[in-house]
């Protein structure tokens, strides 16, 4: 195991949800990779804690799907595939439509200039080439459009939703082509929601996200294909 992480303490956390929320932010990050092997002892020494809430982290991040348990080699962490993110953007899109409408009806001139400004932030960063500060700049982003809803319970679906997207994200923020252009759909998005014309909106947020489900399907495939390649030799 060679990926660098470390424990998050939280002195109002229970051991368990530390080791859990910390192992999970690892996972969503791309720190831990898909495919590899967690094995309890070496976790349990790089975090400096015993087995126990290893062992219960394991069982929570199986339920998110984040891990598998495969027979003799024992846990890892889940692979990215097109049908989990299938499954996902489907959901997310359904909700984005709703976020979208709202706030176009309900957006005041703050969050009007909120969100301008997180689009303005992610052209900063992605000047800067840092794929975990681009993803953090892209979530804040979407937040912006999330809030402005005004849907307490829509915006705590679609923050569930975009964490289950963040390993997807970083595959997709690697090309520089594909930079530029969330970098455009992020400058039309802002100004359909400025003009409050719902369905152009609506119409930039689907290409949006299928322009992102496209990219992260091809580079799926291409590291399956780089997979049986090594598998051969």
């Amino acid at each position: 195991m060679t990926s660098e992480f470390t424990v998050n303490y939280n002195e109002y956390l229970p051991l368990r949800d530390v080791v859990f929320n910390t192992l999970r932010q690892a996972i969503l990050k791309g720190e831990l990779k898909p495919g590899e092997r967690l094995m309890e002892v070496a976790l349990a020494d790089r975090l400096g804690v015993s087995r126990t809430p290893i062992r219960e982290a394991m069982r929570k991040l199986e339920l998110e799907g984040l891990v598998v348990m495969v027979p003799r080699r024992g846990a890892q962490v889940a692979s990215i595939t097109e049908k989990d993110l299938n499954d996902v953007l489907e959901v997310r899109i359904a909700l984005e439509n709703m976020a979208i409408e709202k706030a176009c009806e309900r957006m005041t001139e703050e969050d009007m200039s909120s969100l301008f400004l997180a689009s303005k932030s992610f052209e900063r960063v992605m000047s800067e080439g840092d794929l975990v500060q681009m993803a953090e700049a892209d979530e804040a982003f979407h937040e912006m459009i999330y809030k402005a809803a005004g849907n307490d319970r829509l915006n705590q679906v679609l923050s569930n939703l975009r964490e289950q997207m963040y390993r997807y994200r970083m595959e997709y923020l690697k090309g520089k082509e594909t930079r530029n252009q969330l970098l455009s759909e992020h400058q039309e998005l802002t100004r359909a929601l400025r003009e409050r014309n719902v369905k152009k909106a609506q119409e930039i947020s689907f290409a949006h996200l299928d322009n992102q489900r496209k990219a992260i399907i091809q580079s799926i495939r291409n590291q399956q294909k780089q997979g049986k390649r090594g598998d051969k030799k």
